[in-house]
């Protein structure tokens, strides 16, 4: 039972909004679908009855879960007709905290625009067992009852969501200094019209991931090689507009650089780094995605 304080319905919704926010981001990939989910549990919740619930926690996330497997059955249908990559909204996690049941390595390993990428391919259900297993340690008994499922269905759904995820993530390093220092190398180099300390930096095999949506310039496939990538991040340097800045933040759980043109978000880089080489370069310009890193 809630407990009969002065402690309100809003007061708990509140205390577990950010892990609502957390469960609905890693299922859905953009920040605004994810807080529509948040609000959408908020109306389920203040129409609940409050004294009903013995683990208001465990009911919020149950609701959030059910409401995000719904809206991600609802997204990806419009996924398909995207316009070039399709990469997750970056979200800023230097300012998030892990919760306590996760150990933050995990809980972060969770958000990579790698892993989100590749739970793209996995199905609603399967998505949602990961997210609980993985990034929030839920055990399998109360994973069954938020998906209204058998455990023997969701231990089924679990080990298949992992073998699909172990196969096909990257193995990426996350040492953040060393992701630091490339990435400021990679500035220096790209900026300094340093077209071979560029190439130095990169893997032979290594690719650019560009997602525009069709609403800025970016490319519409996936550019692989070093060479290819190099000269085609050395081309548009040369075409950088006049007050570009540049800014070293912390999002999805490794070091990026936000672009701002007079004080707007323009686009999102994100080097992934395998034996101290740029293996995989990201870039996000679809405005639609850099619209909540305007305060940052």
């Amino acid at each position: 039972m809630l407990n009969e304080s002065a402690t309100t319905a809003t007061d708990v919704f509140e205390e577990h909004r950010s892990v609502l926010f957390a469960v609905a981001y890693r299922m859905l990939g953009r920040v605004a679908d994810a807080e529509d989910v948040v609000q959408d549990a908020w109306l389920r919740w203040s129409g609940a009855d409050h004294a009903a619930v013995r683990e208001p926690r465990a009911f919020l996330v149950r609701i959030t879960t059910r409401l995000a497997i719904d809206r991600l059955r609802q997204v990806q249908s419009r996924r398909e007709s995207y316009v070039g990559p399709w990469l997750p909204e970056p979200l800023r996690t230097d300012v998030a905290a892990a919760p306590d049941t996760a150990e933050r390595a995990v809980f972060t390993e969770t958000v990579t625009l790698a892993v989100l990428v590749v739970l793209e391919s996995l199905s609603p259900l399967e998505r949602a067992v990961f997210v609980l297993r993985e990034a929030f340690g839920y055990p399998y008994a109360e994973i069954a009852t938020t998906l209204d499922r058998g455990e023997a269905a969701v231990r089924q759904l679990a080990g298949r969501a992992r073998r699909h995820v172990e196969e096909r993530k990257p193995r990426y390093e996350v040492d953040p200094d060393r992701q630091r220092d490339l990435t400021e190398r990679f500035l220096a180099a790209a900026a300094g019209d340093d077209l071979d300390g560029l190439l130095r930096l990169l893997a032979a095999d290594a690719r650019l991931v560009g997602d525009s949506g069709g609403k800025a310039k970016a490319p519409l496939r996936v550019i692989e090689s070093a060479d290819k990538v190099g000269r085609f991040l050395f081309g548009i340097t040369r075409t950088v507009p006049p007050g570009l800045e540049f800014t070293v933040l912390e999002l999805n759980g490794g070091i990026a650089l936000l672009a701002h043109q007079d004080g707007v978000p323009d686009s999102v880089l994100q080097l992934a780094v395998v034996d101290g080489k740029i293996q995989t370069v990201y870039i996000v310009r679809n405005p639609e995605k850099l619209g909540s890193l305007a305060a940052g």
